[in-house]
């Protein structure tokens, strides 16, 4: 926002609608940039830029523009108005693109500099102004009229160029327009086409003169006016006062005199043009931006999006992985030590995909491409087609009510970041904790007891080939404790084999619910991560284009309100 337009928020007074229009148009183009046309929202910009300077400057005055076009008695107008000759009329009227302005009072309570930065703001050479009361003009000054400035326009169906561009841009910037039409071509479509249809939302800060009347019949005048009024309603312009006026004669230019008069003391139409110019300009972008409500983002679509991306990075197969690898290595740990060691010739399925390498093997693949840390599938075409598809279903639901440029806007957003998924995916397989790094604690608890079994039948092993050993070489030994009839030797060693497997018979039931658990949880993390990549890459973008949908509709409707 730039400065001149906060320093015209302060000129307003507080509540004040031109100064809602203003906060809620400038919100509204903001938030449309780079949805809407550049060329709508750079035209809205500068009718935003335009009104805050008029509200920079002279309050005390009312521009008053006198339009119409050649032979109309525009400038003869100008001339009866001011009671000074100063513009050419007929055919002494110079060749000029410039505009003549006259000011009823050049100075004004609420702006020290009076009326010379408003002219300087409107473009208008200083050998083009003359102050009413200056020594050109030695009468009294109207006070009726103090705070106007009065412009001549150049004629609008100049052949010159410059001349009908000077029209179009002080048109833009008066604040009160006067248009002057001749009785044998007030009809014509040039000026209604070009200027009264498409001002019609400025009615309010307009008049419509009918020059030359003395040259129209008594009992034609009527009728010609009532065509003229026809003519205006058709435009839009109803309620615009129409007033017959001869420059030559005087007729009717006291009452355009005080109807302009009246306009001035009333400090209404530089406020009325504003707002009339917001107005318009909100309009326009309501047009483009429609009146759809705010669409939300279907969870349906959005989880099937989620699931989507889950199975195109692998999710299953690397649930199936950590189910598993916890198998393995709890079956390795609280299985008989003698034949466990034989499950080690076994690949880990976590590891083969990269995914358990410890914290040494993480720090290595932190330094790897993003890309290719993890060895998961890659996804089928029949994956990348269901993303696809659910992208576009995601875009399309939400779109389906906005107009063209904002539904264009949700499908870019939501695919604005389509090129990362991939990365992104990989690396939230490569980082998610899967819960598989620790073996259990019950686990840990069996393999002791394993080992201490292990140890134990070693020993009675050896306290049973140390008898043996013994007796074969005649030495004298005590007699071996029996239990049962059993030598204590081997009751110890098939006890403490049997035993061993046992534990690891019953530790695969537990084995299996842990790998289960376990495969859940992972489950449970890996498409949780994947949900926030899918906020993140596509959620998101679509949500900002959403809420800038939204701020857009809001700022318009305050405009236009």
């Amino acid at each position: 926002m730039t400065s001149l337009l906060e320093g015209a928020k302060k000129l307003v007074s507080r509540g004040s609608d031109i100064g809602a229009r203003i906060d809620g148009l400038d919100a509204a183009i903001l938030a449309s940039r780079g949805r809407l046309p550049d060329e709508l929202l750079d035209q809205s910009q500068a009718v935003l830029e335009r009104a805050s300077s008029r509200l920079w400057l002279s309050p005390d005055h009312t521009v008053v523009a006198i339009a119409g076009a050649t032979g109309s008695g525009k400038s003869s107008t100008f001339n009866s108005l001011t009671g000074l000759e100063l513009s050419a009329v007929g055919v002494r009227r110079p060749t000029t693109s410039w505009a003549t302005a006259c000011v009823w009072g050049p100075d004004g309570p609420a702006n020290p500099s009076g009326a010379e930065d408003l002219l300087d703001w409107l473009g208008i050479p200083p050998r083009h102004r003359v102050v009413r009361d200056s020594m050109l003009d030695s009468r009294r000054e109207d006070d009726a009229l103090r705070g106007v400035v009065l412009l001549d326009l150049p004629d609008h169906d100049s052949t010159e160029v410059s001349h009908h561009l000077e029209v179009d841009r002080l048109v833009q910037l008066a604040d009160l327009m006067i248009w002057v039409l001749d009785p044998q071509k007030y009809a014509d479509a040039a000026v209604h086409s070009r200027y009264l249809a498409p001002m019609a939302g400025h009615k309010d800060v307009m008049l419509v003169i009918l020059n030359h009347v003395d040259t129209v019949p008594p009992d034609r005048l009527d009728s010609m006016l009532a065509d003229v009024r026809r003519l205006l309603d058709a435009d839009g312009l109803v309620g615009v006062p129409v007033i017959a006026t001869s420059a030559r004669t005087g007729v009717g230019l006291d009452r355009l005199r005080d109807e302009i008069a009246s306009r001035v003391a009333a400090k209404k139409a530089v406020r009325t043009r504003l707002e009339a110019d917001l107005r318009g300009a909100a309009q326009r972008m309501s047009e483009a931006t429609g009146s759809a409500p705010t669409p939300k983002l279907s969870k349906e679509h959005v989880g099937e999006l989620e699931s989507a991306l889950a199975d195109s990075a692998g999710v299953p197969t690397v649930v199936q992985a950590v189910h598993d690898a916890t198998r393995l290595r709890a079956n390795r740990a609280t299985g008989w030590p003698l034949v466990s060691w034989v499950s080690r010739l076994r690949p880990d399925p976590l590891k083969r995909l990269h995914l358990d390498l410890g914290s040494a093997g993480k720090e290595l693949a932190g330094h790897r491409a993003t890309r290719g840390r993890t060895s998961a599938p890659k996804p089928t075409n029949v994956q990348r087609a269901r993303v696809d598809s659910a992208l576009r279903a995601v875009a399309d639901d939400v779109s389906r009510d906005l107009p063209r440029p904002w539904a264009t806007a949700v499908r870019e957003a939501s695919l604005s970041r389509h090129d990362d998924l991939g990365d992104r995916l990989d690396l939230v397989l490569g980082e998610t904790d899967l819960g598989a790094s620790r073996l259990p604690a019950w686990a840990g608890l069996v393999r002791l007891l394993q080992w201490l079994l292990m140890l134990t039948a070693v020993g009675a092993a050896g306290w049973l080939g140390a008898v043996f050993a013994t007796r074969y070489l005649t030495y004298e030994m005590p007699d071996t404790p029996d239990v049962a009839g059993y030598p204590l030797p081997v009751v110890v060693l098939v006890g403490a084999i049997v035993l061993g497997i046992l534990f690891a018979l019953l530790c695969r039931v537990l084995v299996r619910r842990t790998a289960r658990r376990r495969s859940r949880t992972a489950e449970r993390r890996l498409r949780s991560a994947i949900s926030e990549v899918t906020e993140d890459l596509v959620v998101k973008p679509v949500r900002e284009v959403l809420a800038a949908y939204e701020t857009a509709r809001k700022g318009i409707d305050q405009a236009l309100a």
